[in-house]
């Protein structure tokens, strides 16, 4: 039998080779698994990246260049267990506040009632009404309108 520094010596040799079997068992699921184990919603470049869905004046209406944006975050919530999402309406800061806090709320609902049309649950997701509450731009020019008419999608 060996002393006892070369028992040390063996079982550290042990554990370092049996966390390397570790290591690269989980690195071989996680490219199996598409390369990477990180939330896509970090990620600059995955569609979930785009949160923000922009709105006409006066209107409720989702506008085409958004589609594929919804249809990512729905497949994003479909797949995703434990994720909730808070849609948040967004007015521009001209107008009373009632009437801003009543357009905000209808995109939100915009936005909620496409996603639930792509097979999100309801319970996944809350629509909110912000109203001017949080601006993005603080004029009330055509450019400032454009960026506060809007439903951000929050991922809490």
């Amino acid at each position: 039998m060996g002393s006892c520094s070369e028992l040390k010596l063996n079982r550290t040799k042990f554990i370092a080779a049996a966390m390397g079997i570790v290591l690269h068992v989980i690195g071989s699921v996680a490219c199996a698994q598409g390369g990477s184990s990180a939330d896509p919603l970090a990620d600059p470049k995955s569609p979930l990246a785009k949160r923000s869905i922009y709105f006409d004046h006066d209107s409720t209406a989702i506008r085409d260049e958004y589609r594929e944006t919804i249809k990512a975050h729905a497949a994003y919530l479909s797949t995703e267990g434990s994720r909730r999402l808070v849609i948040q309406g967004n007015a521009e800061l001209r107008g009373s506040r009632e009437t801003s806090l009543a357009i905000g709320g209808l995109r939100a609902e915009a936005v909620r009632n496409a996603l639930l049309a792509l097979g999100v649950s309801p319970g996944k997701m809350e629509a909110v009404s912000l109203g001017q509450e949080k601006p993005r731009a603080l004029g009330q020019d055509q450019k400032s309108s454009a960026e506060n008419r809007r439903a951000d999608l929050v991922y809490p």
